[in-house]
Parts: structure tokens; sequence; C-alpha cells
């Protein structure tokens, strides 16, 4: 979903009628991402980042198989302003994470590439968010799957 997508408002859609196991699914579901977005957050600022900068690292590392990361690539992938992901990008170059690179066909854009201290930052962070992940996941899994069925479904299993 791109950031414009992202601002549009709901369309109407098809609606069934919710259960109350339905929101029951759903509440759990925010809980435990609720959960492991306040654990990413805490592991970033235990590690000198802000959640923002960690994101950032990860967007770039994480980018469509090392293809080269525009400033407008980061923005969009962090949904944010051009501005703002300049802001975002200077701060880490400042603290030595990031590197600017003129495009060489086009001097007008900007690629931003990790540093060695950058990718150790985001391996040391990326190793414990995936630990993280890895203890959810026995809580997720059947949670999505339930949740991933069609409503008629989960309705005859109760009823059942």
């Amino acid at each position: 979903m791109t950031a414009k997508q992202a601002n549009i408002p709901m369309r109407a859609r098809r609606t069934t009628k919710l259960s109350s196991h339905d929101y029951r699914l759903l509440a759990e579901f925010r809980y435990l991402l609720a959960k492991f977005l306040a654990f990413s957050e805490a592991a970033a600022q235990d590690a000198g980042l802000s959640p923002r900068q960690h994101q950032a690292l990860l967007a770039i590392k994480g980018f469509a198989d090392g293809a080269d990361v525009s400033v407008g690539d980061l923005a969009e992938r962090l949904n944010i302003r051009h501005h703002s992901a300049v802001g975002l990008i200077d701060r880490l170059v400042g603290s030595g994470y990031l590197l600017r690179r003129i495009d060489p066909n086009d001097r007008r854009r900007i690629f931003v590439v990790l540093t060695l201290a950058g990718e150790k930052k985001l391996a040391a962070l990326s190793a414990i968010h995936r630990d993280e992940l890895q203890r959810l996941t026995p809580l997720l899994k059947p949670l999505l799957a339930q949740i991933a069925e069609p409503a008629g479904r989960n309705a005859q299993k109760r009823s059942g």
C-alpha cells in the first residue's frame, strides 16, 4: 500500500455482521500488535535510536533485494513526507549510520546507504526483533488463521 492509498478514506465494502468472536479476534490482534510495537520502540531507544530511525535503517536494508534507495523511496516506505525523510536522513548521517550517494545518472537524485556502523546497529536490533516475533508466533498463527477464515465458516464452527 502506498502512502497515498493509506490516506484514502474507507470506501463502501462488502459488509458482513461481525460476531462477538470476530471482535475478540480483532481485539487480540490489536493487543499483540501493540505489544510488539511497544517492544520495538523500547528496543530502538535502548539502542540509542528513535523508533523512526530504526524503521528507516530497516526499510533501507530490506528494500527490494538491495536495490538503491532514494530519499523518495524511503519517504514512501515510512509513509512520511519527503522533507521529513530528509531530516531523518540528516540525523542518521550525523550519527554515522547512513551515507548519501548521488545518482550518477541523475545528479538531482540522492540515494542512501547504510554504513558499517548502521549495519551493525540494525543487525543487533533485528536479531532481538526476530526473537520477539518468534515468541509471539504461537499466539499469532492461530489468531491470523481464524481471522483469515471466511465469516460464515467462523460462525459455523462456533455453532456446530
